[in-house]
């Protein structure tokens, strides 16, 4: 994928070279309402969720975790307790309001000594390769230009035995599901980020990208391309949501 191609921003066709700005400008326009509107949007679900994927993550004392997208910072949070002071904790993300505010939350919380903050694109990450015990990446994975340069990345610095998670939207498979969920992501979604964050553009924006992500196979198979075994995934919330779970060899 050379930058002259183009690639999708939400429904929109833009040129691979412009889709991270176009993105960093969204959450750099919704980073200080993000939590709220998370809880909004999922109607708080979004912590179910999250508490899935720490549970799956099954960080223990002294690991070194590298959480991707971590924004505003609740997996990085609780990770910091479970790797304790001898473990590390890098929360990484590529648009510097989103770590500003992740970084300020946690401060403000008492969570520092073992938390390192990273501004890094997910497709290059600058880190050694075999150097984490788990990655995650919460609602980031679809953000990214070239998911498959991405994931390649991941599995490059995940030591050998090494854990992926990637909590992402995916497509719902619950029966009849699909019609109520297109109503409440172009309808009302867009409506709640005007009157909540007075940004309507950035979550029409979310919705579509939503949409344009792979489904629950396809991006198993990705995981799998990029060198992932035991590939599996879990759907929440009727499918709404799922996450994929990759480890290296």
């Amino acid at each position: 994928m050379s930058e002259h191609d183009t690639t999708h921003f939400g429904f929109q066709q833009v040129p691979v070279g412009e889709k991270a700005h176009k993105v960093a400008e969204v959450f750099h326009s919704v980073a200080g309402k993000y939590d709220l509107m998370n809880d909004v949007m999922s109607m708080g679900i979004h912590r179910l969720w999250k508490r899935f994927t720490i549970e799956l993550a099954a960080v223990r004392r002294g690991q070194r975790v590298l959480d991707i997208a971590g924004g505003t910072g609740d997996l990085t949070a609780k990770f910091a307790r479970q790797v304790g002071p001898e473990g590390k904790v890098v929360l990484a993300d590529i648009n510097a309001s989103m770590l500003e505010v992740g970084r300020s939350r946690l401060t403000d919380r008492g969570i520092i000594g073992n938390i390192e903050y990273v501004q890094a694109n997910a497709e290059c990450l600058p880190f050694p390769d075999h150097h984490f015990d788990v990655i995650t990446i919460a609602f980031g994975l679809r953000n990214v230009t070239d998911k498959d340069k991405a994931l390649a990345s991941m599995n490059r610095v995940l030591k050998p035995g090494g854990k992926l998670l990637v909590l992402e939207f995916s497509k719902p498979v619950a029966p009849g599901l699909g019609p109520v969920y297109d109503a409440y992501s172009f309808k009302l979604l867009p409506l709640m980020g005007q009157l909540i964050a007075n940004d309507r553009a950035s979550y029409q924006y979310l919705a579509e990208s939503i949409r344009m992500h792979p489904d629950q196979e396809t991006l198993k198979g990705m995981m799998e391309n990029a060198g992932f075994v035991r590939c599996d995934y879990f759907n929440l919330t009727g499918g709404i949501v799922a996450l994929h779970r990759g480890f290296k060899v």
